[in-house]
């Protein structure tokens, strides 16, 4: 991030945007897709979910369905399970990498493949790089020969053993590395596990380049920016792959600022300034004006008319975000002890309109086709006897269980006698 900004810069400061929390909510859950309701459709319209989500996580850890797909779900009419691998490993439109594992669009990989390339210079890598040359080379000769390969193809008796929470095997271990640094690339999955091919065989050639390292930097933080929607934007080392001073970050939130592509936006009850896309000011202004911004307008039902439920890693609400965006305190409690977990194992929140107001825990019977929801809990207990949330909720659960090919819900764990009659009603 080496601009020249000192002496520059105009004043912005006037140009900063003032917000109550419920034009943050709005505009937050709306950029991801969320409010006022699903606008999108079809596989394209998962395409364009995905954009706007722009890092799609992704977690193999199946309970009703995996994370991504829930997401997805919340914002896309038809989606099905698998849609976005179909846009990834077959139609090639995205690619998945990373520690923190996530699906990008292909078209962004030059500015990716820099921040691969520095994977290069972590020393646990060149740790390993030197102990397992052999691994490495003869990896990279497997994939010129066969193609595709995968952990399974190499039995553990014939395999060096590491000690690596990414394997068992040094094959294993070396097939990551070589996807860590960019040379190999995720072709397909298979039950979730990645099958590997040499990144030539994946990837379009022109694409197979590196950007200008402050250009690709640029980019990449104008995309974490977008990604929030709003953001303090502190601690991107992890993300660009090397040490960013405060001061530097500073220099280039300043510079951007400048230059008309970030704005500053006070929320109302944040100590910290926040930053947003310069593009966004125009709906940031509408839903001051409480007017719903052009393109977000619902293809059906509005989330006060359907409750939505979202992913345990849905970017609006997962890491501590529910607290200070919905008052809402949010826990993924999947990997803690079951007798330290206050809600349960898998649960979920509650959407409906632009607040979360409850969560249930659930598990599917495939035995019986039957979700099953093992608790709801209301934020306000008064909303059991709301008729409208009830509606909202029986039809959110209802498009839930058709999601899932469930043929009936088991609503018996619910405490609220009006919520559970509707639920089982469906």
């Amino acid at each position: 991030m080496s601009h020249g900004v000192m002496g520059s810069l105009r004043p912005y400061a006037a140009m900063a945007i003032q917000i109550p929390i419920e034009v943050a909510r709005r505009f937050i859950l709306g950029k991801q897709g969320l409010w006022p309701g699903r606008r999108w459709r079809g596989l394209e319209g998962t395409e364009a979910a995905m954009r706007a989500i722009e890092h799609l996580q992704l977690d193999p850890l199946v309970v009703i369905a995996r994370a991504h797909d829930l997401i997805l779900h919340s914002r896309v009419i038809d989606y099905r399970p698998g849609d976005w691998g179909t846009l990834t490993y077959e139609q090639r439109k995205f690619f998945d990498w990373g520690g923190w594992l996530a699906v990008r669009p292909m078209d962004e990989l030059p500015y990716w493949r820099v921040v691969m390339r520095r994977e290069l210079n972590e020393p646990n890598w060149i740790e390993f790089g030197k102990e397992h040359a052999g691994a490495i080379a003869e990896m990279r000769q497997v994939l010129a020969e066969r193609g595709t390969v995968s952990n399974r193809h190499f039995a553990t008796g014939d395999r060096k053993r590491v000690d690596s929470y990414r394997g068992r095997k040094d094959s294993a271990l070396a097939l990551h590395y070589l996807w860590r640094i960019g040379d190999v690339m995720v072709s397909r999955r298979e039950r979730f596990e990645r099958v590997y091919a040499l990144t030539e065989a994946v990837a379009p050639p022109e694409l197979i380049r590196e950007h200008d390292p402050a250009e690709a930097e640029d980019f990449l933080l104008l995309k974490m920016v977008a990604a929030d929607g709003l953001t303090p934007l502190r601690n991107v080392g992890n993300d660009l792959m090397r040490k960013v001073a405060a001061s530097e970050l500073s220099a280039w939130r300043a510079a951007r600022l400048a230059a008309g592509e970030l704005i500053e936006v006070h929320v109302e009850g944040w100590r910290a300034p926040q930053v947003a896309l310069a593009a966004d000011r125009a709906a940031l202004e509408d839903l001051l004006a409480s007017r719903v911004p052009a393109g977000w307008t619902p293809l059906e039902v509005t989330t006060e008319q359907e409750a939505t439920f979202l992913a345990p890693l849905d970017p609006v609400s997962a890491r501590g975000r529910a607290k200070p965006l919905f008052g809402f305190e949010y826990t993924w409690e999947v990997y803690k002890p079951a007798h330290q977990r206050k809600w349960g194992y898998y649960t979920l929140p509650i959407l409906w309109g632009d607040r979360l107001v409850a969560r249930f825990d659930s598990k599917l019977d495939r035995s019986t086709d039957t979700f099953v929801i093992n608790g709801l809990w209301l934020e306000d207990d008064r909303l059991a006897s709301d008729a409208a949330f009830a509606t909202a909720l029986g039809l959110g659960m209802d498009r839930f269980r058709r999601f899932l090919e469930a043929k009936r819900v088991d609503a018996g764990a619910v405490s609220y006698p009006a919520l559970r009659r509707r639920l089982a009603a469906r």
